[in-house]
């Protein structure tokens, strides 16, 4: 199915995916990273990983702190005060 769009499309396809899932993880501050990564296997740490790996191959290097803040939308101590509950949930992958 995807050999019908062509290569340029489907990269601005899945940045725009990838932009509505960040969106969606800002608006839906309720959800706990631990809740993320009991049932997806993933959270925002991890979205803030991957994006930095991401950038650090094509010669952008981010510091953790700022890959947190590109996922969070603010710098993560801030989420984490304003929104973490319960237990720690700063996890090690």
């Amino acid at each position: 199915m995807t050999d019908q769009i062509p290569e340029n499309s489907q990269t601005e396809i899945e940045a725009a995916a990838f932009r509505k899932l960040v969106s969606h993880l800002r608006e839906h501050t309720e959800v706990q990273n631990l809740d993320l990564m009991n049932l997806a296997g993933f959270c925002r740490n991890c979205l803030s990983k991957w994006y930095r790996a991401e950038a650090s191959e094509r010669g952008f290097e981010l510091s953790d702190p700022q890959a947190r803040e590109i996922i969070y939308g603010m710098p993560y101590e801030e989420w984490k005060a304003a929104y973490q509950t319960g237990p720690k949930q700063d996890h090690k992958e």
